[in-house]
């Protein structure tokens, strides 16, 4: 199966923008497909606007750089602002309703609305939304599977247990949430 798949994850510092979009990349490698991670440092800290660019592909990629992403993981309202506009026709949305003021504005495009902070508030952490995010994400793809994922989690946590946890937890949610 060919596989091509561009992301832009995005959200406020502190979010977890960066760890969301690792973990993915993580992931795809660790499943054999080519994959880029690109960051959005710059001047973001805990509060102001973050994002990352993911590709994963069964092909050689280009360029890290997602223009046109076939999915986005919109965290708050001002990123779904930014990239909205940027996720290919037919492509994938998901949106944190914890955190945004308003529902897409496309119709061309597959939307999943998810209170992903709220949910992470609820299981005890709201540093987990973005791996209930990516569960979602990998439920409706297909591409990353869970076995992978959570071996990804392992890692991430280096041991700690009550994190491994949490974000096991986390991620089965997101992929419950699509059933």
């Amino acid at each position: 199966m060919k596989i091509n798949d561009s992301v832009i994850c995005a959200g406020f510092g502190g979010q977890g923008i960066m760890t969301l979009g690792k973990v993915m990349a993580e992931a795809g490698m660790e499943s054999g497909f080519e994959v880029t991670w690109l960051p959005s440092y710059g001047a973001e800290v805990r509060g102001g606007t973050a994002h990352s660019m993911v590709r994963i592909s069964s092909e050689r990629i280009a360029s890290p750089i997602v223009y046109k992403a076939n999915t986005a993981i919109m965290m708050n309202s001002p990123s779904l602002d930014k990239f909205e506009d940027r996720i290919e026709k037919g492509g994938l949305l998901i949106i944190n309703t914890s955190m945004t003021s308003r529902k897409s504005k496309r119709k061309d495009i597959d939307i999943i609305e998810a209170p992903l902070t709220d949910e992470a508030i609820v299981m005890g952490n709201v540093r987990v939304a973005n791996m209930i995010a990516l569960g979602i994400y990998a439920a409706k793809k297909g591409i990353l599977k869970k076995e992978v994922l959570l071996n990804c989690v392992d890692k991430m946590t280096g041991g700690r247990e009550e994190l491994k946890e949490i974000n096991t937890r986390a991620i089965e949610w997101g992929m419950k949430f699509v059933d």
